[in-house]
């Protein structure tokens, strides 16, 4: 059974449906892609995507 992937964006998108940001969707991975080329799309493991945030959060 395959299960469609839910994609957020920022709160500072402007929810257009051609606005440029990025996308994330959050399982027992995370997943991020550009939501003008949705295709492309970079995998992180849990604690990858862990640390790639607690990094970004710091700076």
């Amino acid at each position: 059974m395959t299960h469609e992937r839910t994609w957020r964006k920022s709160s500072y998108s402007d929810g257009k449906v051609n606005s440029e940001c990025v996308e994330v969707s959050l399982t027992h991975d995370a997943l991020v892609r550009d939501s003008k080329n949705p295709a492309a799309i970079l995998a992180f493991s849990a604690g990858a995507w862990r640390a790639l945030v607690d990094d970004v959060a710091r700076t």
